[in-house]
């Protein structure tokens, strides 16, 4: 659940328009083209700076909402860091045209014609809530830490904005990080609005292995218990839900929907966060592993893919189309997520997890700081892929 700001800057280098919120649909932006829209109302970011989301014109019938990634926080620690363990502002425009020469488009943004999505629209949701884009609370944590954490406020307004001027046939909700929480949350409420259309959720790097006393203790913080649809298998205490009790409710409501998930074997961002929740690092890739089955065995509708290494994230950057396990090339298998039938699982096994062709191309050479910073500690001590101690 790290910082993606970066994955937003992609959208400086091809140009942006800004929009006010009220324009009524004139303000879709032609085709290539980036606007930026500010919704107002009761949208707001962490510390209260202004809200704001972005889109790229496309198609109209093919759409893709996609949930910006980027930390979380819980508790007085953990929200008094400044802009440190999670993202407190979307950035303005200024900052996205200062960023574009450094970081031009990648991964689903870039019009490049290997990109199965280049002439889709986007539409890019912020997050600079720390709460996964579930909340809606304000809470004052102490000696001046108060946090608004309306990420569920935000994500709304941006998807009612959608909803009031595009009726897509094909939907792929998409998030990184901590959007992939957001994007499976979300999915319920698009789907209810578009029960027509062929959706799909792809879930980045967001697994949900946490620990209980993170259950219990930051959710409610949050108040995302009001955030949940109205589906009687999740009418129960959220601190007694996990995110495969959400998987498993919404993929049982919604047969026809496709849901995936994505994470390499070693996640370093995700490992990082569930110690930070109290956990043992060792013990994620198991969890994560029993938690895709347990899905997979009972839902018809899902799938993954598990690349090896530590890698988090990859649907921001340019790997998303150098990633290939077992033969199969990740952005083939997406794009037959998106768009087709339901790709069957895919997952490195064994000593094939130890060996990443991402993290050995940033050994030595001038290092991509978008993601070669998950390889810095590959592999991890503590894993079977560290070379015995001496």
């Amino acid at each position: 659940m790290t910082m993606h700001r970066r994955s937003l800057a992609v959208v400086a280098a091809l140009g942006l328009l800004a929009c006010g919120g009220e324009d009524g649909p004139s303000d879709i932006p032609a085709a290539g083209q980036w606007s930026e829209v500010l919704p107002g109302g009761n949208t707001i970011c962490a510390r209260g700076t202004e809200y704001r989301f972005f889109v790229r014109g496309g198609r109209s019938d093919r759409i893709i909402i996609d949930f910006q990634g980027g930390g979380a926080c819980w508790n007085a620690l953990t929200c008094s860091i400044a802009d440190s363990l999670f993202s407190d502002s979307t950035g303005t425009l200024a900052d996205f045209e200062a960023a574009s020469n450094a970081q031009p488009p990648s991964g689903i943004y870039t019009s490049d014609p290997a990109n199965p999505f280049a002439d889709w629209t986007i539409v890019h949701i912020p997050y600079c809530t720390g709460d996964i884009h579930w909340g809606n609370s304000a809470q004052d944590y102490g000696n001046g830490v108060k946090i608004e954490h309306r990420g569920y406020v935000n994500a709304s307004a941006a998807l009612d904005w959608v909803y009031a001027r595009y009726n897509p046939k094909n939907i792929l909700v998409n998030g990184c990080s901590a959007g992939a929480y957001g994007a499976i949350l979300h999915s319920a409420y698009i789907t209810q609005r578009y029960p027509d259309a062929d959706l799909s959720v792809l879930a980045d790097s967001g697994a949900g292995i946490i620990t209980d006393s993170f259950l219990k203790n930051s959710l409610p913080n949050w108040n995302a218990q009001a955030s949940l649809p109205d589906i009687k298998a999740l009418q129960v205490p959220i601190d007694q839900l996990t995110l495969g009790d959400l998987y498993v409710a919404l993929a049982e409501k919604y047969p026809n929907n496709r849901y995936a998930q994505t994470a390499t074997a070693y996640d370093a961002d995700q490992i990082f966060f569930f110690s930070a929740m109290g956990g043992q690092a060792a013990d994620w890739p198991t969890r994560f592993r029993s938690s895709l089955k347990t899905l997979t065995d009972r839902l018809g509708n899902f799938t993954s893919y598990v690349p090896p290494g530590s890698m988090h994230c990859v649907t921001p950057y340019d790997i998303l189309y150098r990633r290939e396990v077992n033969g199969v090339k990740l952005s083939s298998w997406v794009e037959q997520l998106a768009t087709g039938t339901l790709p069957a699982p895919v997952a490195c096994e064994g000593n094939a997890c130890c060996s990443d062709p991402v993290c050995d191309a940033c050994t030595g050479t001038a290092s991509d700081p978008r993601y070669c910073r998950f390889c810095e500690s590959w592999p991890p001590t503590w894993s079977s892929c560290a070379p015995p101690q001496p």
